[in-house]
C-alpha cells in the first residue's frame, strides 16, 4: 500500500482508464495513446481545473472536499461502493495520522454462542482484515480454518487453494476487492500494510488483482467449492455485520439437495476432532 494520497490518485486513474469519451456524452479526438478518458476531459466534467485534477491524480497534496469527490464519483459512474471506497481515501488523504496497530479484535461470548447453535451449517466471523476470529467444526471442516488463519492467505498462498475453489478467480477478485474496501477505510493500520505487502511479494496473482483496484462488498452470493471427502458442492453465502467494528458473520448455506447432503457427510466426519466454536486473539 502507498500514501493515502497516492492510493486515492490509483483509485481515480483505474477508473478514469476504463470509461471511454462515448461512455460519458463525448466526442473522441485526436490519437489516443491509452484507452480511457483524458484528464482535461475527466476535470471537464466533474467541474473542476485540470491543474487541479492532475494534482490530485498525482498525489501532489491535494486535501479534495466532500463535494469534490462526489462530483468525481458523478463523473466517473461509480457505484455505491466504489463512491463509499473514494470518500474513505479522500478523508484519509485529508489526515496527516501515522501508521497504527490497532487493538487486538476478539469476539463476544454472544456471538460464539450463537456459533455454536449453528452447528448444521459452516459459520466463521471475520475480522478487519480478513482473519477468521472465530468458527465453528464445519467451517473449520470445509475451509480448513484454523487458529489465526487469514483468508486472504488461505486464497493466494494455499496451494490447495486452486482445487478447492473450481472459480478460483472470481473468488480472488471479490476477496481482493473486499480488502481495497476495507483499506480505504483503514489507511493507517500498519497490520494491513504490512499484510498487503506480504501478499505482493509472495503472490503474483493478488499483485495483479490489487493493481486493478477492485472495490466489492461481499455482501451476500453462491461458491462453488471441490472438497476432497465429499466432492464438489454449491453453497450460498450471507455476509452480515456484526455490531462489533470490523467484525462480519459469515454463514454458508446449501444451494441444493447434493450440498445439503455432502455437509451432512461433512459434519458427521468432522464432529469427533473438530472443537467448536474456537475463538482466537
Amino acid at each position: 500500500m502507498g500514501t493515502p494520497l497516492s492510493e486515492l490518485g490509483h483509485f481515480l486513474r483505474t477508473r478514469r482508464d476504463r470509461l471511454r469519451p462515448e461512455d460519458v456524452g463525448l466526442s473522441s479526438y485526436g490519437r489516443r495513446r491509452v484507452p480511457g478518458l483524458r484528464r482535461e476531459e475527466l476535470a471537464q466534467l466533474a467541474g473542476v481545473s485540470v491543474d487541479y485534477y492532475v494534482r490530485l491524480e498525482q498525489g501532489r497534496d491535494v486535501r479534495p472536499s466532500e463535494a469534490v469527490l462526489d462530483a468525481l464519483a458523478r463523473a466517473l459512474g461509480l457505484d455505491e461502493a466504489e463512491r463509499a471506497h473514494l470518500h474513505a481515501l479522500g478523508r484519509a488523504a485529508g489526515s496527516r495520522r501515522p501508521l497504527r496497530r490497532p487493538a487486538p479484535q476478539r469476539v463476544r461470548p454472544g456471538v460464539r454462542r450463537l456459533l455454536e447453535t449453528l452447528d448444521d451449517v459452516p459459520a466463521f466471523v471475520l475480522g478487519r482484515h480478513m482473519d477468521v476470529l472465530a468458527h465453528n467444526a464445519l467451517a473449520g471442516a470445509l475451509l480448513g480454518h484454523r487458529a489465526g488463519s487469514n483468508t486472504l492467505r488461505l486464497i493466494f498462498l494455499d496451494e490447495g487453494a486452486r482445487e478447492l475453489f473450481p472459480d478460483w478467480e472470481q473468488v480472488a477478485a471479490e476477496a481482493v476487492g473486499w480488502l481495497r474496501l476495507t483499506s480505504g477505510e483503514l489507511g493507517d493500520d500498519a497490520d494491513l500494510c504490512e499484510l498487503v505487502g506480504e501478499l505482493s511479494l509472495r503472490s503474483e496473482d493478488f499483485r495483479r488483482l490489487w493493481a486493478a483496484h477492485p472495490v466489492r462488498r461481499k455482501t451476500f452470493g453462491r461458491k462453488r467449492m471441490a472438497h476432497p471427502l465429499v466432492g464438489e458442492l454449491t453453497l450460498e453465502y450471507e455476509t452480515l455485520a456484526l455490531p462489533d467494528p470490523g467484525q462480519h458473520l459469515v454463514v454458508y448455506t446449501p444451494a441444493d439437495r447434493p450440498a445439503r447432503t455432502a455437509l451432512e457427510l461433512l459434519s458427521a466426519v468432522a464432529a469427533p476432532d473438530e472443537p467448536a466454536p474456537v475463538a482466537y486473539r
